[in-house]
């Protein structure tokens, strides 16, 4: 089944590289020049993946990744594509549910090996795991996350380091295999592993009593019901 691409991007000759280069890939295309144009499509439209420009007339690209998330509820994937290469401006994005950041000038073939990477793992995720951990609960299948009864929402990268360490618990998931679920054998921006991590930590256990997830220096990031680490 051939891959359905959504690219949000108002430079119509960077626009017209993109959707040249992926159709010969063997996606199929749809192109919004504007955030309003984006969120009319993504009402009557689904798509494998997003491929989204941040600064956009009128209705912008948080505003169009926040709609996404929030409005419609959808987990497709999401590549911000954006000249800001401002540590804030990442951080944002990651919070309100990108996916993957990626900044001009681009690369052709960067921006294929990461969108086939995206789609890989989305279409591989389990539909039907439900991991606990003590009183935390993820379904791998709608990706709710609950602990000790109450719903917890987290962006889609602390939801797959998440998962990753609740499917390995518990033992270390070391810090390559967090590069690898999130960016595949990519390039990947490290920093994003230690917000993504403050972010876990601040929504999965700062609020509770005890504390599930563990550093191990040197290493990696560990999930378990206890107080120790190794």
């Amino acid at each position: 089944m051939v891959s359905r691409l959504l690219i949000v991007e108002d430079d119509r000759d960077l626009a017209r590289n993109l959707i040249d280069f992926l159709e010969l890939q063997g996606y199929a295309t749809h192109h919004a020049a504007d955030g309003q144009t984006a969120l009319s499509l993504l009402a009557a439209n689904d798509y494998d993946l997003v491929i989204l420009d941040l600064m956009l007339p009128g209705v912008d690209g948080m505003s169009v990744c926040i709609h996404i998330r929030n409005q419609l509820q959808s987990r497709v994937p999401i590549v911000i594509l954006t000249a800001k290469s401002e540590i804030d401006t990442k951080i944002s994005a990651f919070d309100i549910g990108a996916d993957d950041y990626v900044i001009k000038p681009i690369s052709l073939r960067e921006i294929n090996a990461r969108v086939r990477a995206l789609i890989r793992r989305a279409k591989q995720a389990d539909d039907n795991a439900i991991l606990t951990i003590g009183g935390l609960s993820l379904d791998t299948g709608t990706m709710r996350i609950e602990r000790d009864g109450v719903p917890i929402t987290l962006p889609p990268g602390p939801t797959k380091i998440l998962a990753l360490l609740m499917r390995n618990s518990p033992n270390v998931v070391h810090n390559l295999a967090i590069h690898r679920e999130l960016w595949g054998e990519e390039r990947g921006d490290t920093h994003a592993i230690v917000v993504h991590m403050h972010t876990l930590r601040n929504t999965i256990d700062k609020p509770f009593d005890r504390q599930l997830i563990h550093t191990v220096r040197g290493f990696g990031y560990r999930i378990a019901d206890e107080q120790t680490s190794l």
